[in-house]
Formats: C-alpha cells, structure tokens, sequence
C-alpha cells in the first residue's frame, strides 16, 4: 500500500536563500578548500560589523567557541562555574570536561532564561564557602536573550565573569537603541567577557556546521585564535608548548555562511510571523500558550513554544507530539534541564522547579523559516485535534 502521508515538515530546517552559491563559487575558484581562507576572513568580518562585537573568531560549533571560551577564562579542574539549568547539553559539556565542578540556576517564569535572583542565591551560598566562580553562563533560550544587565550587576561584586551562550538567538535584540526601539544585537551587551554563537543546521542561519566566539576582549579572541589551531607558535616548524585543539570553520562552510548572514533580518522577521500565526491559531483555545517575550529586547523566535495545560486542554504535550508524529510532522519537548540529566546527577541547582515545570509542559512546533501559512495552520488544526472535545 502507497504511503500518502504529505512530505516530512521538520522542526527547524536549513534554508537556503540562494546567495550562498556565489560565495562558495569564490571559494572554489580561490582553491582554499580548507579550514581557513578568505571567507573565513569575510565571515568573521561581517559577523562583528553586523553584531557590533569588535572581534569574532569562527569555529567548528557553538560547542568549541565555549570550550576555548572557558579554556581563555582560566577554567581548570576543581573550579566553579554557574549554568542554566534550562539548556543544551552543548552550553555546560565543556565546562565538565575540563573538569569544573558546575552548578546550575533555575529559570524565571517571565524569560525562561537564567533568573538573577537564583544566580545571587548561588554566588552569595558558595562565597561563605570560601569559593568564587571563575564562570557564570546563562543560555538565551529559543532565541530570548537573557537579561544580561541584570546577571551582570549580580556578578559584578563576586568579580565573576559572564559568558553569554547565544547559540539560540543570532539575529535577537536586547536593550533599547534610545528612541523605543530594541537595541543590541544578542550577546553584545557591554561587560560580557564573551559570547558563542552556533551555526548548526537547525539554526536560524546555518553554515551547516560551526560556530562564532565573539568579545570586546581582542587578547581573548587572540588566545583563543591560538588555541583553535592546535597552540602553534609563530615558528617555520610546528612548535607546541601547549595543548589546543582543531576547531578552526572550514572555508567552504564560511562561504555559505556569508550568504545566510545577508538574509539574517529577513529571517527573523519570518519566524516572528510564524509565532504571531501560531498565537492567533491557539488564542481561543484553552490549555495552550505561547513562550512569552519580555520586554527588554525582541526574541528571533527561532523555535516557536507552547505550554500546554495537560488538564485544561485535555492532552499531554507527548499526546500532542505523538501525534504530530503520526501526520509525518516534527515536534520535540523543551530541553531536559540539566540538574534532571543522569550524567549530571547530583551537582547543585538553585531552584529548578520553574525549569522542570516548563519541561514537562513545553513543546517545540515546526518553526522553519520557509513555512507558509497554510503549514502553520495544519500543524496548529492538528494540536488543536489532539485536545479534549475538539470538533476538528
């Protein structure tokens, strides 16, 4: 018997816009088919002008700008480092494996992102311990960047530095420009020490794989451009008096990155739209709601959000999902806070009932910008079925 089921619609799919041929037909014709070249040059470039981040360092994932991120903080065996708990696994590994002890931080209601209060409670219990973090990293979830500001002036009088993780929200804005409007590209508040961003194929803009470490800091970024490239010295031979890694983004995959950038707005405007669909497609229904946005920025919605109340609406986000599932279409549960993760079984968390609240409600809906209208509202006709009493 055929299969009819329409083609797969995934959660959050590449999307090309065309450009990208051009820049690689330049990388092909330079014949740097290799890491680095001169798109890697023009990516980092056109990164920091259009984030407004002095200096930018591309890399193989989100995942490695954090580890050299951490490895340019100090960050050793034994040493402290604060983490939301609301997060991929991809924001904290590193800190793990160069053998910190992490703790994590529950999430406010309001953003879902990283709460001050929690962090304060944090610093203030290890402090009388006699420990200092050496690092506090809050993840700007679903692409709402956290409230830097805030985070900030709560480490300022332990001295702790914060590394943004950005990997969720390229093209976000936090703060206000002084007229009204949303100011800062994410992850260029001032006083962050570093911010990572990802690139990753499910991203709002994609090079396939890699990733961006960015810093007003240009020693930071220096030391960490070392590091990327195995710790050479500057010598005609491979001299090492270190250990660093291989993390540098290819040419090839800069190129395509170059292209993606230049649609970066666009982007965001169209998974913006789509949220907005969503919100009007579950506005009368009751049990579903929606990630909310605060008012100290303006989110890219890279992935759209709903809550569901299991009792209200009738069904369970994994009745929903399953049966999703079953029409060919993708959906997943918000991340499993780490405080909750096997691997990370009996580190400290401060709070985590906000965070594990929101995993057992959340699900992921397809988000991709090349959605229509027409796929919104499919996808939302099928939630809406899997509710108690639907006439659909």
């Amino acid at each position: 018997m055929a299969d009819n089921k329409p083609p797969r619609l995934f959660l959050s799919p590449p999307h090309m816009s065309g450009r990208e041929a051009g820049h690689v037909a330049q990388a092909f014709a330079s014949n740097y088919i290799a890491p680095l070249g001169p798109q890697v040059d023009a990516f980092e470039a056109a990164f920091a002008e259009h984030t407004g981040i002095a200096h930018c360092l591309a890399v193989s994932s989100g995942t490695a700008a954090i580890h050299l991120a951490l490895r340019c903080l100090g960050v050793g065996p034994g040493d402290l480092v604060l983490a939301a708990t609301l997060t991929f696994v991809g924001s904290v590994a590193p800190a793990a494996q160069l053998g910190a002890d992490l703790a994590f931080i529950d999430a406010d209601r309001a953003s879902w992102n990283m709460d001050p209060e929690r962090l304060r409670e944090a610093l203030e219990f290890f402090a009388k311990q006699g420990r200092r973090a050496k690092a506090v990293i809050p993840t700007d979830l679903y692409g709402q960047c956290a409230d830097y500001a805030r985070l900030l002036d709560v480490c300022a009088p332990f001295g702790v530095p914060l590394l943004a993780d950005c990997a969720e929200s390229v093209g976000a804005r936090y703060g206000y420009d002084g007229i009204g409007g949303p100011g800062r590209h994410a992850g260029s508040w001032p006083g962050l020490a570093a911010s990572i961003f990802s690139f990753n194929g499910n991203k709002i803009i994609t090079t396939s794989g890699g990733g961006m470490l960015a810093s007003a800091d240009a020693g930071l970024v220096a030391r960490a451009r070392k590091l990327s490239q195995q710790a050479r010295e500057p010598a005609p031979y491979y001299e090492h008096v270190e250990l660093g890694y291989n993390y540098r983004l290819s040419n090839i995959l800069a190129a395509i990155g170059l292209g993606q950038l230049e649609t970066l707005e666009a982007r965001v405007a169209k998974r913006r739209l789509i949220s907005h669909w969503y919100a009007e497609e579950f506005a009368a229904t009751p049990g579903l709601s929606l990630m909310p946005e605060v008012a100290t920025g303006r989110a890219n919605r890279w992935l759209t959000v709903v809550l569901i109340d299991a009792e209200a609406f009738g069904a369970t986000p994994e009745d929903v999902r399953l049966a999703l599932e079953a029409e060919n279409i993708e959906s997943r549960p918000l991340w499993k806070p780490m405080h909750m993760q096997p691997v990370f079984a009996g580190r400290p968390v401060f709070g985590g009932r906000v965070a594990g609240e929101l995993f057992a409600r959340g699900l992921c809906l397809p988000s991709g910008s090349a959605m229509t209208r027409d796929d919104v509202a499919r996808v939302a006709r099928l939630v809406r079925a899997s509710g108690r009493g639907s006439a659909e």
